[in-house]
């Protein structure tokens, strides 16, 4: 006798099906501009543009976070068990009628279903690259574990994004999925160095540099991400004071309570205003710190291109940087945190985490130059930088 399924895998297998119909056409312009060249070049013509794809994900994921769409439909990964909103006509149109500006409508259904298709086709990319890097590793020096750390970590981030909905917008784990995002480019953006092979020859004090910068960008990140996820950033409308003084009422204790539901404080009961301007102001006063950090390494890199020129370029890409994020920081604050300017402060973060990460990917390359010259090797290749496996 034959009972209801335990499981309805259609959902999955309709998002997967689409996931590959739009990956289909970045596949096939990556073939078609490089379908003479060697598999290296292929490679790493493809991670760049899945890079720039990641990128352009984690915008989206921005707007659809600022637009409180990231409920738009409840269930995961399709829409009320559907494909697209389409299907879920009726069941939209009932939720918005209940409530016209709660969680559930159809622009803001339509806005989640999109993340979900691109984040879809970007897992398809991601998972040729790594079926591709094996492949191509018989036959040449490439490194298929970059790939297939990146593949692991997209399922894990997919993870992330299937609890963002079902555990409707818990805090922790919306800021957990905004920085597995930016991981997810991080490990694109070495990987595509890696295949490039083009080192930046710095000493090994200004390369532990690079690394402190980039633990404390990352802690910033993190604690705008928490910033966002509570809806803190209305805490403080003014700058640079806060609430008109130096040093505002704060409440640490509930603003940073890991375990907790979105807008429950560490009791359970109702979040504190104290608390949000505690999470608000921690991340502004972390932010003066970045600035000056950011600003010191600027200058040790522009003066070490003296020996390395292309150091001053990655230079002024951190002072603009910190400029873009000061700018849109700033603004979110005192115009009462435009769409335009939320979305253009998550862009400034992936940006500071892709030059940070090519300037640390580059820094750790041996140049072809030395490796040429190791006693008993052959003349390196344009691949003989990356590491082996």
């Amino acid at each position: 006798m034959d009972g209801p399924a335990l499981y309805d895998l259609t959902p999955v297998l309709r998002m997967a099906l689409l996931g590959v119909v739009l990956a289909l056409g970045p596949l096939a312009w990556v073939w078609l501009r490089h379908r003479g060249g060697e598999p290296g070049r292929r490679l790493s013509a493809l991670t760049l543009l899945t890079l720039f794809l990641t990128f352009d994900l984690i915008l989206f994921g921005a707007f659809t976070r600022l637009t409180d769409s990231g409920l738009g439909c409840p269930d995961w990964p399709g829409c009320y068990g559907q494909a697209s909103p389409f299907g879920a006509h009726q069941e939209i149109s009932t939720a918005e009628a209940e409530m016209p500006t709660g969680p559930v409508t159809h622009r803001k259904a339509w806005i989640e279903m999109v993340h979900r298709y691109l984040a879809t086709g970007v897992g398809v990319l991601i998972t040729v690259l790594a079926v591709a890097s094996w492949l191509a590793s018989r036959h040449q020096p490439l490194s298929p574990w970059w790939a297939t750390a990146t593949l692991v970590w997209v399922c894990i981030q997919g993870a992330f994004g299937a609890l963002t909905v079902t555990w409707k917008l818990y805090p922790a784990i919306v800021t957990a999925h905004l920085l597995g995002g930016l991981v997810l480019l991080a490990l694109l953006a070495a990987q595509a160095q890696f295949y490039r092979g083009k080192a930046l020859g710095l000493r090994q004090g200004l390369r532990t540099g690079v690394w402190l910068v980039y633990a404390l960008s990352w802690l910033q990140i993190a604690l705008g991400g928490w910033v966002s996820t509570n809806y803190a950033v209305l805490a403080c409308t003014d700058f640079p004071t806060c609430q008109g003084g130096w040093w505002p009422e704060m409440d640490f204790e509930h603003g940073f309570a890991i375990v907790r539901e979105l807008g429950a404080g560490r009791d359970g009961g109702f979040l504190p205003f104290a608390a949000l301007t505690a999470i608000h102001y921690t991340h502004r006063l972390t932010a003066y710190a970045v600035f000056l950090a950011l600003g010191l390494l600027a200058w040790r890199l522009h003066a070490a291109g003296r020996l390395a020129p292309q150091a001053r370029r990655y230079a002024w890409a951190l002072v603009g940087c910190a400029l873009w994020q000061a700018a849109t920081g700033i603004s979110n604050v005192v115009l009462g945190w435009p769409l335009p300017a939320a979305v253009l402060h998550t862009a400034g973060a992936a940006l500071l985490i892709g030059v940070l990460t090519v300037v640390l990917a580059r820094s750790h390359l041996v140049p072809r130059e030395a490796a040429a010259l190791r006693p008993g090797r052959a003349p390196a290749g344009p691949l003989e930088s990356m590491p082996s496996r």
